[in-house]
């Protein structure tokens, strides 16, 4: 089984290098309704990313226009609503790597000693994805020219955790995925079986039909 790299990578150097590039792509205009242009081949990991980052990317500015304490309600909940979206489009597309990365592993002998690991590679990327926003944006706070010296200065102690974070995180990842190429690890695909968003599961959902 071939590792996975592109141009001599390390899984989650491309990873990163692709996550940053969707940050970069989408605060050229810097606005929820932007179209996503997937430079990727559709049925590549690396579109897989791009578009999982993507969807992380517009839901942490959807987050960011919901707290404004001046929003109107109708607007705020039309942003709930769609922020509920994300949640499932996150969770569904998160569920499809992880399928990818089943496919890709399906001819690796597990070892009889094999262990299974308490996450899945694609959840473990989920959080590389939402560490790289974290990075982005603590990055703007160290950079701001308004802000004093002590705000400056906290936010650069911060983002040299989120930095730190990073290194660690990748490299647990590529370990892990080591290991289920060598078959000293193996994986499962479980859905997230979420109820809210299911109306034969919601009560609310189902019930309502009961009542009226």
């Amino acid at each position: 089984m071939d590792k996975i790299t592109v141009s001599g990578l390390r899984f989650t150097e491309q990873a990163n290098e692709i996550f940053y590039r969707v940050i970069a792509d989408y605060h050229v205009a810097d606005n929820v309704d932007t179209p996503i242009q997937n430079p990727y081949q559709e049925d590549s990991i690396e579109n897989r990313l791009y578009l999982k980052c993507w969807i992380d990317t517009v839901q942490w500015h959807l987050e960011d226009l919901i707290r404004d304490p001046n929003i109107d309600p109708v607007e705020a909940l039309a942003l709930k609503r769609r922020i509920d979206k994300s949640n499932q489009d996150r969770t569904d597309l998160v569920e499809d790597v992880d399928s990818w990365f089943r496919g890709h592993y399906s001819e690796v002998k597990v070892l009889p000693d094999a262990r299974l690991n308490t996450e899945s590679p694609a959840w473990a990327i989920d959080r590389l994805s939402i560490l790289a926003l974290k990075i982005w944006h603590m990055k703007e706070q160290v950079d701001r020219h308004d802000a004093d010296a002590e705000h400056i200065a906290r936010c650069q102690a911060k983002l040299d955790v989120l930095l730190e974070q990073q290194r660690d995180l990748s490299l647990a990842i590529d370990q892990l995925l080591e290991d289920i190429e060598a078959g000293r690890k193996y994986m499962k695909v479980y859905r997230q079986m979420k109820m809210y968003n299911d109306p034969t599961t919601n009560p609310i959902l189902y019930n309502k039909g009961k009542s009226e």
